[in-house]
């Protein structure tokens, strides 16, 4: 991911990269669903071991296209050129050590790895248990998940990251704080629906209610990987990219599932039959938490504004 961010970042200007790396984003929604809609398939019809061994294989045939068809641009050709190394010296300053040092006492690029943290720790632990919270507690079956769960996972993912790139593009060169804002407002709007989507006594009903947080849970994805890319120098976009996804994925992927499957285990003496409907209400205060954490984010942005604007 992170060198497709940086070679992404060199085939597109700054002002319509948030739309590019939008659509590159696209993937992994894309590959969510038909991994669904194939795996559940292929699970309901051999086993999960033969759909695990058939997704992989697809993998390996992609990354072969990739490696042979894929050219790299020049580094840094479409940037302004006061953002494009001008020395050796310069250079030398992106080295690995260098570049964290430098990503981790940056507040913008804290503040944003951070808050997407916390949104990925709803959305991976989201995305990690509705399979099962949809059969164990819904009612749906594998070849209704395999069709009606995947189709909701492709549609409005990806339009949320489309979207959410799009509006970057319009309105960050406007004013930069669209980058905290906007994932901001998606996660306000999603939290409702969400708690609907728990609360709903069908699976159909609670399909309905998550399609719009399905995509708004992902508002935040485009705006963060473009403005880190935009943050920093050409030569420090992998890396950084990448300590950004590991920021995201030690707080998100490491935390959340394992939160939501020991809360639901928690409630289960309890509540035997809805223990699953328990522990995700419990990830309403994560929502208000990434909230905040974007608002901080806004606030770093407009502190970096106002400095360079009095140097």
């Amino acid at each position: 991911m992170p060198p497709s961010y940086a070679i992404i970042s060199d085939y597109f200007p700054s002002g319509s990269r948030g739309t590019a790396l939008s659509l590159f984003n696209l993937g992994p929604p894309i590959g969510q669903a038909l991994g669904i809609a194939f795996g559940a398939s292929i699970a309901a019809a051999y086993s999960w071991r033969s759909a695990f061994i058939v997704v992989g294989i697809i993998g390996v045939a992609t990354a072969l296209i990739v490696w042979v068809f894929v050219r790299e641009p020049k580094r840094g050709g479409l940037d302004a050129p006061a953002t494009v190394p001008v020395s050796e010296a310069a250079a030398e300053k992106s080295g690995f050590w260098a570049t964290f040092a430098m990503f981790f006492k940056h507040p913008v690029l804290l503040r944003v790895a951070l808050a997407c943290g916390a949104t990925q720790f709803v959305t991976y632990a989201v995305l990690n248990f509705t399979t099962l919270f949809l059969m164990r507690e819904k009612g749906m079956n594998l070849n209704e998940v395999a069709i009606y769960y995947a189709l909701l996972i492709a549609v409005f993912v990806s339009a949320g990251m489309y979207i959410s790139g799009r509006l970057i593009d319009r309105y960050a060169p406007r004013a930069k704080t669209a980058f905290a804002y906007i994932p901001a407002i998606g996660l306000a709007l999603a939290l409702p629906l969400f708690v609907g989507f728990v609360w709903a006594p069908s699976w159909q009903l609670a399909l309905l209610f998550l399609a719009l947080p399905t995509g708004l849970n992902y508002f935040y994805l485009s705006p963060a990987v473009t403005l880190v890319q935009e943050e920093v120098r050409p030569d420090q976009r992998v890396l950084s990219g990448a300590l950004l996804l590991l920021v995201m994925n030690l707080i998100g992927l490491g935390l959340g599932p394992t939160y939501l499957g020991f809360v639901s285990d928690y409630f289960r003496p309890t509540h035997p039959d809805n223990s699953l409907q328990m522990a995700f209400y419990t990830l309403a205060p994560f929502y208000l938490l990434a909230i905040a954490l974007f608002f901080w984010l806004a606030a770093a942005i407009k502190r970096e504004a106002k400095a360079r604007s009095a140097a």
